[in-house]
């Protein structure tokens, strides 16, 4: 039985940070953050009860120190560590420690960790519970002729993933042997440089997918629970760039269908806390599970929007001990939500990094619409961190409803000083294959919506080269009538903003 949270150190930043501390806040525990040089005057550490530095901007010095982190856990007395997402939220040496010193872990076990954070391990698992998986090998390759054998039997076009971590790193599409045993050293070298280790292993590409996931909550008592799903489908390089709920396909059956299955997966792991069972759907309608992500995801808060849950207080409340406070069959799915990552890149230039000060901004409101993010006038976006400034989410009685508040928040949402993806999210909203449900995984590329992107902004700017030829002519027109000074009209700084 664990005992009662009075306080949590915040092992992360930015907004995720911000959400957790709100979470505290409701619950009347005292929130404990850290930062490092370049987060000094970050809102987080203002946000806080306490805040603690613990080393220099580089991650490794300090958001992914272990012992600094753990060191000021029990300096500052906390009863427990929230490691939100990224960082340390999937480490399971981390998680171990946190054991080792009697601080709660906001999180799955260290044991149940080592399964989940090894996609070859937890596949079998997985298929002893008959949950159904992605064909191809059955446990790590290091010798690419084994990887061309595999590949061969399950028939190309094949992937080469490490087994390791996630995030698209370590990943290759594979078009035959060829290119196989091209890239096999590649994929190795990438997966031991993000995660330490290089097993790789093979796996059947599935064409025109569809990456739908399913929200897990699971206690200490065996209760374990689904929160409905996630389409997760238009990405990039295998990051995932909006999220909505429900997914355009996915009627009631299947959900409660697939849903038992995401239990069965955490109940075969025996999986403690929120995490995601993650499925990949081909076009005749099967499901694959591929992994589960033994975190709190990025795009929670479209589960909270459609569930009324509050994900965070819930993994509190079960990293206490607590059970489940509703069954299943309480939970309702109520109207659409749909989020979008407002990432610090420049969708114009091959999504290259931007950072620097943000003299400006505005963030939108209105029913409906929710945003999370670390940004305010004068802060600066850090080029040591995730791009993720923002996350843009609304809500509506349907799909339509929810993506014109979409549309219309991304008009008022404004970051000066850098470039986001907000352009891209513009056009996205507006084009027809999104709008009648038509996702996979290949969506950017398939209507090449980067095109469609560019064609956006060169009407935008044609039309305000329009409207500003009309105003002057209207202007020299009243002039000559006398009915306006001569005088150049004075233009407010708000609507001369030009805003992408």
């Amino acid at each position: 039985m664990a005992k009662k949270i009075s306080s949590i150190l915040i092992a992360n930043r930015g907004e995720i940070a911000l959400r957790v501390i709100r979470a505290c806040k409701e619950t009347g525990i005292r929130s404990i953050a850290v930062y490092s040089d370049e987060d000094v005057r970050a809102v987080h550490v203002k946000r806080a009860d306490e805040a603690y530095h613990i080393g220099a901007a580089a991650p490794s010095q300090s958001y992914l120190n272990m012992t600094k982190i753990m060191e000021t856990a029990k300096a500052a007395g906390a009863d427990a560590i929230h490691p939100g997402y990224g960082f340390l939220s999937e480490n399971e040496n981390f998680s171990e420690l946190c054991e080792k010193n009697n601080i709660i872990f906001i999180g799955p076990s260290s044991k149940t960790m080592q399964i989940t954070g090894d996609k070859m391990k937890c596949k079998a698992v997985m298929k002893k519970a008959k949950v159904p998986t992605v064909p191809g090998s059955d446990s790590v390759i290091d010798d690419v002729e084994k990887a061309a054998d595999i590949a061969h039997e399950a028939g190309y076009p094949v992937m080469l993933k490490s087994a390791f971590g996630g995030g698209g790193r370590g990943i290759r599409l594979c078009k035959d042997e060829k290119q196989l045993r091209q890239e096999f050293e590649m994929a190795s070298a990438e997966s031991r440089a993000a995660f330490g280790k290089a097993a790789l292993f093979v796996e059947k590409y599935l064409q025109r997918i569809r990456h739908i996931e399913f929200q897990l909550l699971r206690d200490t008592h065996g209760n374990g629970r689904h929160l409905f799903e996630r389409e997760c489908s238009i990405q990039r390089r295998h990051q995932k760039l909006i999220e909505m709920s429900p997914s355009p396909v996915v009627d009631q059956k299947t959900r409660e269908r697939i849903g038992e299955i995401a239990v069965r997966a955490a109940d075969a792991v025996d999986y403690h806390n929120a995490g995601t069972a993650e499925f990949l759907r081909d076009p005749e309608g099967n499901f694959y599970f591929i992994e589960i992500n033994s975190r709190l995801q990025v795009e929670h808060p479209v589960t909270e929007l459609v569930t009324g849950q509050d994900l965070v207080k819930l993994q509190i409340a079960v990293a206490q001990g607590e059970e489940i406070p509703f069954k299943q069959e309480d939970l309702k799915m109520n109207g659409c939500a749909i989020e979008c990552r407002i990432n610090a890149e420049d969708p114009f230039y091959d999504f290259a990094p931007s950072v620097g000060p943000v003299p400006y901004c505005n963030l939108p409101y209105g029913p409906g619409v929710r945003v999370e993010t670390y940004l305010y006038p004068g802060c600066t976006v850090s080029g040591y961190y995730d791009s993720l400034t923002a996350k843009l989410l609304t809500w509506g009685r349907n799909f339509e409803e929810a993506r014109v508040r979409m549309r219309n928040a991304l008009d008022e949402f404004v970051i000066e000083g850098i470039n986001t993806t907000i352009p891209l999210y513009k056009t996205i909203m507006d084009e027809p294959n999104f709008i009648k449900g038509e996702l996979s995984t290949d969506y950017l590329d398939r209507f090449k919506i980067f095109d469609k992107m560019n064609e956006d902004v060169k009407n935008q700017a044609n039309s305000k080269a329009k409207a500003a030829v009309a105003a002057a002519l209207l202007h020299s027109e009243l002039v000559r009538k006398g009915a306006a000074p001569q005088s150049a009209v004075q233009k407010s700084r708000w609507k001369s903003r030009v805003t992408m």
